[in-house]
């Protein structure tokens, strides 16, 4: 197994949280894993990614060049990675704030509009997690919700159902949305 993983969008709309839960999940799943963020300037607005790669084998490198798999959260974003996504890679756009045009690889996802139907914009990450963990089946859905649980602990444990949903609606959004 080898899923080499870019994560992007403004600070703040959560591509660092999920990366990390990804993260957990391969490692909880005995997979090697790497972790690599990048922050813009300005954390909240501006620039952040996150490079993620889970192994079967040796990962000789956290930064990834080519990617299996871009989850892009805006245009800049966009813009900026896709290029690197592989040939026969899948690309996962939020086409409430992306237009990536027309390419077969592409999966348009409105993540931010399905977590304001919810009830809560900034849930738009784990829209694309669930889009993204039901169109590649790496990991259980149970798996992932108990590294989510995990890492919303505290004050922010009452955040868990409104992320679970946000989780579960993504999921099903994504056989409809795929575009050829």
């Amino acid at each position: 197994m080898l899923e080499r993983v870019i994560l992007a969008g403004f600070g703040g709309q959560g591509m660092m949280f999920i990366g990390k839960i990804l993260a957990q999940a391969g490692m909880k799943q005995g997979h090697n894993v790497t972790y690599f963020p990048s922050y813009g300037a300005e954390v909240r607005g501006g620039t952040a990614n996150c490079h993620v790669v889970i192994s079967s084998e040796e990962i000789s490198s956290p930064v990834v060049e080519s990617a299996d798999t871009l989850i892009i959260m805006n245009q800049p974003s966009f813009q900026k990675f896709a290029p690197r996504l592989e040939t026969d890679g899948m690309l996962l756009a939020n086409s409430t704030l992306v237009d990536p045009g027309g390419d077969d690889r592409i999966v348009r996802i409105p993540a931010t509009q399905t977590a304001s139907d919810i009830g809560d914009v900034r849930v738009a990450n784990l829209v694309m997690l669930g889009a993204y963990n039901n169109l590649k089946g790496f990991f259980s859905s149970d798996l992932l919700l108990k590294c989510l649980k995990t890492s919303l602990t505290g004050k922010k444990q009452d955040l868990f159902q409104v992320n679970r949903d946000a989780f579960e609606q993504g999921a099903r959004l994504h056989e409809a949305l795929r575009f050829h």
